[in-house]
């Protein structure tokens, strides 16, 4: 009988050797631990195969208490792995790790943000790393130098692929790190070694603070590996990172065609649409810890439109593309459809014009993109650099992806500090001061308002007799003949206001708002003939320092 202590959110890991070798482990064996709660409450978390003769399981108990455990399974007699039973006590978490102090992160019938079990908000700023698992990304040094610049600047949430990745073949000499491929040849078996260093990685993201959201492949991987092997593949992926608050994303571009087939511009792959269904209904099943599960999808498509049954997906996510300006119409369209869609999903603009990949996707588009999404409703956002989702380096530069097409030719290192990703920390910091769950779109605040087809005019949102927050992307001009307006203003509230930059986080105070017999209010002319934030704010309603509680 093993004997062990714990404490709570904490991921406890526990190692078990055969007594003998087995022949392919990685299909060989199943293993399960039930971990059984004083209360009787059961959790059957599985086990990954760690190498040679070892088998680990990694469990973060979310309940105080006494738990027994005993290994369940398939495996060869002979290695006797099975029967294995001990005991883990698990005490309070009582430090400040914002990802464990919360709880898990849960989202709640009807709820259309992400928040922690204790009902704590989580804001998504999201950045996109997808090859930041391969050596690519050098470790150490580099990978803690983007590590600890995201998190200084306010992001939460890192897109990273586990292995599996876009634009190239699956063995393709971009997708090693430092211990090899993610899987051997003709995915025969799986390399632990290779999860040895990325485990490294993910474990820093998260006690930086950053939540991974993990995908598991691209969605054309399906019919390379087939749905028994994606299955294993995601049994692994689930024992091996689990216990981490990580989110799951299926697949990125999940229903698109493989770049050299046939179908591949055409739309969506039907097939995959289905198939995809039963590998997130699986993962649901096996997931002791319930991580958030999503579904990255095609360009200008949404998550819940590429699968045939959405009922395993917590929240949804938007591609918008990479076409600039368009893309902000595309994106504003697609989320006030999915706002209004039913079961209510929390929705993320998961992926948008990378900056500086395409012409028209500089800071001002970032900021643009922003601000209108979250204005609108969006429960998150998330930014992408060019050359720093690739990693590209001087030794290592970006190669064309099988269509022909190189998508970058920039340097990860010459683009992590563009402007954008730094003004959209700013706006994360900004939005921290307000009760930001609470907004809802108002665009009947302000005359005039933005439309996909007139995205250049005003966003608001924010909560009624409290606050209101108000995105401008074209300037006023002292000759124009159609001025700006706030409507409904309550007559018995008093609003202060002040423009507040969004290149710099610089705020403009501007006297009381004094509204008209017919509670309107005109907007004087912005500080400078560029994009603008106006806050019409009580006194209680803000501060002057952003809240880090989460």
């Amino acid at each position: 009988m093993y004997e062990f202590v714990s404490m709570q959110m904490v991921p406890f890991e526990w190692r078990v050797a055969a007594q003998s070798p087995v022949q392919d482990p990685y299909h060989a064996v199943d293993l399960d631990v039930i971990f059984t709660h004083e209360t009787g409450e059961t959790f059957t978390v599985p086990m990954f195969w760690a190498r040679e003769q070892t088998w680990c399981v990694r469990f973060s108990p979310q309940l105080i208490g006494k738990y027994t455990f005993e290994i369940v399974g398939n495996a060869p007699q002979q290695a006797a792995l099975i029967g294995h039973r001990g005991t883990l006590a698990v005490h309070a978490y009582d430090g400040e790790h914002p990802l464990r102090r919360h709880g898990p992160l849960r989202i709640e019938t009807d709820q259309r943000y992400l928040a922690f079990a204790d009902g704590t908000p989580f804001f998504w700023l999201g950045d996109t790393w997808w090859l930041a698992l391969a050596d690519r990304l050098n470790w150490p040094d580099s990978f803690q130098k983007l590590v600890e610049d995201r998190a200084q600047k306010g992001f939460t949430v890192i897109q990273i692929a586990s292995g599996l990745y876009p634009d190239m073949d699956p063995f393709d000499e971009r997708a090693r790190n430092e211990a090899g491929f993610m899987f051997e040849p003709g995915f025969a078996g799986i390399n632990p070694a290779y999860f040895d260093d990325a485990d490294r990685r993910i474990t820093t993201l998260v006690e930086a603070g950053l939540v991974p959201c993990v995908l598991g492949s691209w969605g054309y991987h399906l019919k390379m590996l087939g749905a028994d092997q994606m299955k294993r593949y995601w049994r692994y992926l689930v024992a091996r990172w689990g216990c981490y608050p990580v989110i799951w994303s299926l697949a990125g571009e999940l229903a698109m065609p493989y770049y050299l087939d046939e179908k591949f511009g055409t739309g969506d792959d039907p097939e995959l649409a289905i198939r995809w269904v039963e590998i997130g209904e699986y993962v649901r099943d096996i997931d002791a810890h319930q991580r958030l599960i999503t579904v990255h999808p095609s360009s200008n498509s949404t998550g819940r439109d590429q699968v045939t049954d959405d009922t395993f997906m917590d929240f949804e996510m938007l591609q918008p593309g990479h076409d600039g300006y368009p893309s902000v119409q595309t994106m504003l369209t697609t989320l006030h459809v999915q706002r209004e869609r039913l079961p209510v999903k929390p929705v993320i603009v998961a992926e948008i014009n990378y900056e500086e990949q395409v012409n028209d996707s500089h800071a001002g588009v970032q900021r643009l993109a922003f601000w209108s999404a979250m204005l609108s409703g969006a429960a998150g956002f998330s930014y992408g650099a060019n050359g720093l989702w690739a990693f590209s380096t001087p030794e290592k530069p970006w190669a064309a992806s099988p269509h022909g097409l190189t998508w970058t030719d920039a340097y990860w290192e010459d683009t992590y500090d563009l402007p954008g990703g730094r003004q959209l920390g700013l706006a994360h910091r900004l939005l921290q001061r307000f009760n930001w769950w609470r907004f809802e779109p108002h665009p009947e605040w302000v005359s005039p308002a933005a439309t996909a087809q007139t995205y250049r005019a005003m966003y608001a949102a924010g909560i009624p007799r409290e606050v209101r927050v108000i995105y401008s992307y074209q300037p006023s001009w002292p000759w124009d003949r159609e001025r700006k307006w706030i409507n409904d203003l309550e007559p018995d509230i008093v609003y202060e206001a002040l423009f507040w930059n969004p290149r710099t986080g610089a705020e403009h105070s501007i006297s009381t708002v004094t509204a008209d017999k017919d509670h309107r209010w005109q907007v004087p002319l912005e500080p400078t003939p560029l994009d603008w934030l106006l806050i019409l704010y009580t006194t209680a309603s803000y501060t002057t320092e952003q809240d880090t509680s989460a």
